[in-house]
Protein backbone atom coordinates (compact mmCIF):
# COMPACT_ATOMS: atom_id res chain seq x y z
CA UNK A 1 0.00 0.00 0.00
CA UNK A 2 1.55 3.28 -1.00
CA UNK A 3 2.55 5.92 1.73
CA UNK A 4 0.93 9.60 1.37
CA UNK A 5 4.09 11.04 0.78
CA UNK A 6 3.89 8.29 -2.32
CA UNK A 7 0.37 9.32 -3.21
CA UNK A 8 1.59 12.95 -3.19
CA UNK A 9 4.73 12.29 -5.16
CA UNK A 10 2.21 10.39 -7.89
CA UNK A 11 -0.27 12.97 -8.12
CA UNK A 12 2.55 15.57 -9.15
CA UNK A 13 4.26 13.36 -11.71
CA UNK A 14 0.43 13.18 -12.99
CA UNK A 15 0.07 16.70 -13.27
CA UNK A 16 3.61 17.11 -15.01
CA UNK A 17 2.82 14.91 -17.29
CA UNK A 18 -0.57 16.13 -18.24
CA UNK A 19 -0.30 17.31 -21.67
CA UNK A 20 1.46 14.15 -22.70
CA UNK A 21 -2.11 12.56 -22.85
CA UNK A 22 -3.09 11.87 -25.99
CA UNK A 23 -6.61 10.66 -27.87
CA UNK A 24 -4.23 7.78 -29.72
CA UNK A 25 -6.19 5.35 -29.05
CA UNK A 26 -9.28 5.60 -31.29
CA UNK A 27 -11.35 2.55 -29.71
CA UNK A 28 -11.61 4.79 -26.36
CA UNK A 29 -12.50 8.08 -28.00
CA UNK A 30 -16.65 6.12 -26.84
CA UNK A 31 -17.37 6.31 -30.66
CA UNK A 32 -18.79 9.21 -33.23
CA UNK A 33 -21.23 11.56 -31.57
CA UNK A 34 -22.58 14.74 -32.94
CA UNK A 35 -19.59 17.41 -32.91
CA UNK A 36 -20.16 20.40 -31.09
CA UNK A 37 -19.76 23.88 -32.72
CA UNK A 38 -16.15 25.20 -32.80
CA UNK A 39 -15.77 26.53 -29.07
CA UNK A 40 -12.51 28.73 -27.98
CA UNK A 41 -11.05 30.16 -25.36
CA UNK A 42 -7.61 30.80 -23.63
CA UNK A 43 -5.64 27.68 -21.87
CA UNK A 44 -7.69 25.78 -18.85
CA UNK A 45 -8.64 28.05 -15.83
CA UNK A 46 -7.16 26.36 -12.88
CA UNK A 47 -9.88 25.20 -11.61
CA UNK A 48 -9.79 26.18 -7.78
CA UNK A 49 -13.14 26.50 -6.21
CA UNK A 50 -14.50 29.66 -5.16
CA UNK A 51 -17.01 30.52 -7.92
CA UNK A 52 -20.18 31.57 -6.69
CA UNK A 53 -22.93 28.66 -6.28
CA UNK A 54 -25.75 28.86 -7.92
CA UNK A 55 -28.82 27.63 -6.73
CA UNK A 56 -29.69 24.23 -7.41
CA UNK A 57 -27.59 21.44 -8.98
CA UNK A 58 -25.38 21.89 -11.85
CA UNK A 59 -24.31 18.40 -13.45
CA UNK A 60 -21.49 17.81 -15.94
CA UNK A 61 -20.79 14.46 -18.19
CA UNK A 62 -16.87 13.80 -17.67
CA UNK A 63 -15.27 11.84 -20.09
CA UNK A 64 -13.31 8.87 -18.30
CA UNK A 65 -11.10 6.96 -20.95
CA UNK A 66 -7.02 6.89 -20.41
CA UNK A 67 -6.54 9.77 -22.65
CA UNK A 68 -8.78 11.68 -21.11
CA UNK A 69 -6.95 11.74 -17.28
CA UNK A 70 -6.28 13.84 -15.59
CA UNK A 71 -9.69 15.73 -15.72
CA UNK A 72 -10.43 19.14 -14.07
CA UNK A 73 -12.56 19.96 -11.26
CA UNK A 74 -14.02 16.46 -10.15
CA UNK A 75 -12.63 17.04 -7.05
CA UNK A 76 -14.73 19.92 -6.51
CA UNK A 77 -17.96 17.72 -6.72
CA UNK A 78 -20.38 17.08 -4.32
CA UNK A 79 -21.19 13.60 -6.07
CA UNK A 80 -19.56 11.72 -8.89
CA UNK A 81 -21.26 9.20 -10.23
CA UNK A 82 -19.33 6.16 -12.40
CA UNK A 83 -21.78 4.88 -15.18
CA UNK A 84 -20.99 1.62 -17.41
CA UNK A 85 -21.26 2.82 -21.31
CA UNK A 86 -20.33 0.94 -24.57
CA UNK A 87 -17.44 -0.94 -24.70
CA UNK A 88 -17.04 -1.77 -20.78
CA UNK A 89 -15.59 1.17 -20.06
CA UNK A 90 -16.50 4.14 -17.67
CA UNK A 91 -18.20 8.05 -18.01
CA UNK A 92 -18.59 10.16 -14.84
CA UNK A 93 -21.15 13.12 -14.29
CA UNK A 94 -20.29 14.89 -11.32
CA UNK A 95 -22.98 16.58 -9.19
CA UNK A 96 -22.31 20.26 -7.96
CA UNK A 97 -24.58 21.86 -5.41
CA UNK A 98 -22.53 23.92 -3.23
CA UNK A 99 -19.55 25.55 -4.50
CA UNK A 100 -18.19 25.60 -8.11
CA UNK A 101 -14.95 25.23 -9.65
CA UNK A 102 -13.65 27.47 -12.36
CA UNK A 103 -13.29 24.40 -14.96
CA UNK A 104 -14.68 21.12 -15.32
CA UNK A 105 -13.80 18.71 -18.06
CA UNK A 106 -13.15 17.19 -20.64
CA UNK A 107 -17.21 17.33 -21.28
CA UNK A 108 -18.46 14.44 -23.62
CA UNK A 109 -22.13 12.83 -24.22
CA UNK A 110 -24.96 12.12 -22.49
CA UNK A 111 -26.39 9.19 -22.10
CA UNK A 112 -30.00 7.61 -21.27
CA UNK A 113 -28.69 6.58 -17.65
CA UNK A 114 -28.31 10.36 -16.95
CA UNK A 115 -32.23 10.98 -17.41
CA UNK A 116 -33.38 8.87 -14.67
CA UNK A 117 -30.39 9.66 -11.81
CA UNK A 118 -30.57 13.15 -12.18
CA UNK A 119 -34.88 12.92 -12.16
CA UNK A 120 -34.05 12.42 -8.18
CA UNK A 121 -32.56 16.05 -8.48
CA UNK A 122 -35.56 18.39 -9.02
CA UNK A 123 -34.61 20.91 -12.01
CA UNK A 124 -31.01 20.66 -12.54
CA UNK A 125 -28.84 22.09 -14.88
CA UNK A 126 -26.94 18.90 -17.64
CA UNK A 127 -23.69 20.21 -18.90
CA UNK A 128 -22.81 17.68 -22.07
CA UNK A 129 -21.87 17.81 -25.55
CA UNK A 130 -23.59 15.66 -28.25
CA UNK A 131 -25.88 12.61 -27.56
CA UNK A 132 -27.38 10.24 -29.86
CA UNK A 133 -30.16 10.96 -31.94
CA UNK A 134 -32.35 8.78 -30.09
CA UNK A 135 -31.13 9.57 -26.68
CA UNK A 136 -31.88 14.07 -27.66
CA UNK A 137 -35.97 13.56 -26.78
CA UNK A 138 -35.69 12.40 -23.64
CA UNK A 139 -33.30 14.87 -22.56
CA UNK A 140 -35.74 17.05 -24.00
CA UNK A 141 -38.70 15.98 -22.19
CA UNK A 142 -36.76 15.94 -18.64
CA UNK A 143 -37.19 17.91 -15.70
CA UNK A 144 -33.72 19.66 -16.51
CA UNK A 145 -31.81 21.99 -18.37
CA UNK A 146 -29.75 20.80 -21.36
CA UNK A 147 -26.94 22.96 -21.77
CA UNK A 148 -24.62 21.70 -24.55
CA UNK A 149 -21.88 23.99 -26.55
CA UNK A 150 -25.20 24.59 -29.10
CA UNK A 151 -27.10 26.07 -26.43
CA UNK A 152 -24.37 27.83 -24.73
CA UNK A 153 -21.32 27.99 -26.09
CA UNK A 154 -20.22 30.84 -24.20
CA UNK A 155 -19.54 28.46 -21.32
CA UNK A 156 -16.81 26.43 -23.34
CA UNK A 157 -13.76 26.10 -24.35
CA UNK A 158 -11.23 23.88 -25.78
CA UNK A 159 -7.90 23.19 -23.97
CA UNK A 160 -5.07 23.34 -26.66
CA UNK A 161 -2.84 21.23 -24.72
CA UNK A 162 -5.31 18.49 -25.07
CA UNK A 163 -5.60 16.39 -28.00
CA UNK A 164 -9.80 16.27 -29.81
CA UNK A 165 -12.36 15.04 -28.25
CA UNK A 166 -10.54 14.99 -24.82
CA UNK A 167 -10.20 18.81 -24.89
CA UNK A 168 -13.43 20.21 -24.38
CA UNK A 169 -14.11 22.00 -20.99
CA UNK A 170 -16.64 24.02 -19.14
CA UNK A 171 -16.84 27.08 -17.05
CA UNK A 172 -20.07 26.07 -14.83
CA UNK A 173 -20.72 29.53 -13.62
CA UNK A 174 -21.51 30.49 -17.04
CA UNK A 175 -24.08 27.97 -17.27
CA UNK A 176 -27.82 28.52 -17.18
CA UNK A 177 -28.86 28.64 -13.73
CA UNK A 178 -30.75 25.67 -12.44
CA UNK A 179 -34.22 25.25 -11.36
CA UNK A 180 -35.54 24.12 -8.08
CA UNK A 181 -33.52 21.13 -6.51
CA UNK A 182 -31.29 19.06 -3.57
CA UNK A 183 -29.52 16.41 -3.41
CA UNK A 184 -30.71 13.12 -2.46
CA UNK A 185 -28.60 12.25 -0.19
CA UNK A 186 -29.03 11.92 3.81
CA UNK A 187 -25.87 12.32 5.65
CA UNK A 188 -25.38 11.13 9.62
CA UNK A 189 -23.65 8.53 12.00
CA UNK A 190 -22.82 5.20 10.40
CA UNK A 191 -25.42 2.30 11.77
CA UNK A 192 -24.21 -0.25 14.38
CA UNK A 193 -22.08 -2.86 12.79
CA UNK A 194 -19.68 -2.75 9.46
CA UNK A 195 -16.53 -4.81 8.59
CA UNK A 196 -13.36 -3.12 8.63
CA UNK A 197 -11.95 -2.88 5.48
CA UNK A 198 -9.08 -0.79 3.83
CA UNK A 199 -9.47 -1.92 0.32
CA UNK A 200 -12.39 -2.30 -2.21
CA UNK A 201 -11.70 -3.36 -5.70
CA UNK A 202 -15.06 -3.29 -8.38
CA UNK A 203 -14.73 -4.01 -11.72
CA UNK A 204 -15.74 -3.46 -14.96
CA UNK A 205 -15.57 -5.00 -18.12
CA UNK A 206 -12.67 -2.65 -19.45
CA UNK A 207 -11.75 -0.94 -16.44
CA UNK A 208 -11.26 -1.05 -12.94
CA UNK A 209 -11.48 0.66 -9.61
CA UNK A 210 -9.59 0.31 -6.85
CA UNK A 211 -10.48 2.14 -2.88
CA UNK A 212 -7.98 2.97 -0.21
CA UNK A 213 -8.83 3.50 3.34
CA UNK A 214 -6.52 6.45 4.28
CA UNK A 215 -6.60 6.76 8.51
CA UNK A 216 -5.21 9.93 8.31
CA UNK A 217 -6.85 11.78 5.63
CA UNK A 218 -10.31 9.85 7.17
CA UNK A 219 -11.08 9.48 3.48
CA UNK A 220 -10.79 6.81 0.66
CA UNK A 221 -8.54 7.31 -1.81
CA UNK A 222 -9.57 6.32 -5.29
CA UNK A 223 -7.26 4.50 -8.30
CA UNK A 224 -8.46 4.07 -11.54
CA UNK A 225 -6.91 0.73 -13.65
CA UNK A 226 -4.15 0.90 -11.19
CA UNK A 227 -3.38 4.51 -10.97
CA UNK A 228 -4.05 7.35 -8.58
CA UNK A 229 -7.40 9.49 -9.56
CA UNK A 230 -6.25 13.18 -9.66
CA UNK A 231 -7.69 16.26 -10.12
CA UNK A 232 -5.64 18.88 -11.48
CA UNK A 233 -7.02 21.34 -9.51
CA UNK A 234 -7.10 19.62 -6.37
CA UNK A 235 -4.71 16.72 -6.04
CA UNK A 236 -5.56 13.58 -5.44
CA UNK A 237 -9.61 12.89 -5.25
CA UNK A 238 -10.39 11.12 -1.58
CA UNK A 239 -14.38 11.24 -1.23
CA UNK A 240 -15.78 10.43 2.12
CA UNK A 241 -18.14 7.87 1.26
CA UNK A 242 -17.94 5.25 -1.79
CA UNK A 243 -20.78 2.97 -2.72
CA UNK A 244 -20.75 -0.09 -5.14
CA UNK A 245 -24.48 -0.10 -6.54
CA UNK A 246 -25.35 -2.89 -8.60
CA UNK A 247 -27.87 -2.68 -11.00
CA UNK A 248 -29.32 -4.24 -13.83
CA UNK A 249 -28.79 -2.82 -17.30
CA UNK A 250 -30.80 -2.67 -20.85
CA UNK A 251 -29.51 -1.79 -24.24
CA UNK A 252 -29.38 1.34 -25.67
CA UNK A 253 -31.96 2.37 -28.76
CA UNK A 254 -28.47 3.24 -30.82
CA UNK A 255 -24.85 2.79 -31.76
CA UNK A 256 -22.82 4.82 -29.77
CA UNK A 257 -19.20 3.67 -30.52
CA UNK A 258 -17.12 3.24 -34.06
CA UNK A 259 -17.98 -0.91 -33.42
CA UNK A 260 -21.90 -0.03 -33.40
CA UNK A 261 -22.18 -1.25 -29.96
CA UNK A 262 -24.64 0.45 -28.05
CA UNK A 263 -23.97 1.98 -24.54
CA UNK A 264 -25.77 -0.17 -21.85
CA UNK A 265 -28.81 2.10 -20.42
CA UNK A 266 -28.23 1.54 -16.23
CA UNK A 267 -31.46 1.10 -14.47
CA UNK A 268 -31.63 2.74 -11.27
CA UNK A 269 -35.39 2.84 -10.36
CA UNK A 270 -36.29 -0.15 -8.37
CA UNK A 271 -33.79 -2.06 -6.33
CA UNK A 272 -30.69 -4.40 -5.56
CA UNK A 273 -27.67 -5.43 -3.85
CA UNK A 274 -24.84 -2.60 -2.71
CA UNK A 275 -22.25 -2.00 -0.24
CA UNK A 276 -21.67 1.02 0.94
CA UNK A 277 -17.75 1.97 2.16
CA UNK A 278 -17.49 4.76 5.26
CA UNK A 279 -15.17 5.69 7.59
CA UNK A 280 -13.02 2.92 7.36
CA UNK A 281 -16.13 0.21 7.33
CA UNK A 282 -18.07 -1.94 4.67
CA UNK A 283 -21.40 -2.19 5.27
CA UNK A 284 -22.92 -4.77 2.85
CA UNK A 285 -26.73 -4.51 1.67
CA UNK A 286 -29.55 -3.32 -0.71
CA UNK A 287 -30.33 0.23 -2.39
CA UNK A 288 -33.92 0.73 -3.53
CA UNK A 289 -35.52 3.75 -5.50
CA UNK A 290 -39.88 2.70 -6.11
CA UNK A 291 -39.98 5.67 -8.49
CA UNK A 292 -37.90 8.66 -10.66
CA UNK A 293 -38.57 11.63 -8.11
CA UNK A 294 -37.48 9.67 -5.00
CA UNK A 295 -34.19 9.30 -3.42
CA UNK A 296 -31.98 6.46 -3.72
CA UNK A 297 -32.04 4.78 -0.31
CA UNK A 298 -28.88 2.80 1.49
CA UNK A 299 -29.74 -0.23 3.87
CA UNK A 300 -27.40 -2.85 5.58
CA UNK A 301 -28.04 -5.92 6.35
CA UNK A 302 -29.79 -5.56 9.50
CA UNK A 303 -32.39 -3.32 6.97
CA UNK A 304 -30.81 -0.45 8.60
CA UNK A 305 -30.34 2.86 6.28
CA UNK A 306 -26.92 3.71 6.03
CA UNK A 307 -26.57 6.88 5.45
CA UNK A 308 -23.33 8.93 3.61
CA UNK A 309 -20.15 10.72 5.86
CA UNK A 310 -20.32 14.46 5.40
CA UNK A 311 -18.19 15.04 2.56
CA UNK A 312 -17.87 13.95 -1.43
CA UNK A 313 -19.57 11.15 -2.46
CA UNK A 314 -18.63 8.42 -5.12
CA UNK A 315 -21.66 6.03 -6.55
CA UNK A 316 -19.94 3.72 -8.98
CA UNK A 317 -22.88 2.14 -10.91
CA UNK A 318 -21.77 -1.75 -11.42
CA UNK A 319 -23.87 -4.10 -14.20
CA UNK A 320 -24.86 -6.90 -11.88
Amino acid sequence: MRSEWEWLRFALAVLLGAAAITGAVVLLNGGPEPAPPPVTGGPAAPGIPGSPALPGVVAVKIDNVPPARPQTGIGAADTVYVEPVEGGFTRLMAIYDGELPDTVGPVRSARLTDVDILAQYGNPVLAYSGAAPETLPALRAAPLTGAAPEDTGGAYYRDPARRAPHDLFVRPADLPGPGPGAPPREDGPAPDGGTRADRHDVAYPAASFTLRWSPEAARWLVEMDGEPVVSTDSGPVAPATVVEQRVTTAPGAAPDDAAGNASPVAVTIGGGDAVVLRDGLRFDGTWSRPDPGSPTVFRDANGSVVPFAEGPVWVLLVPA
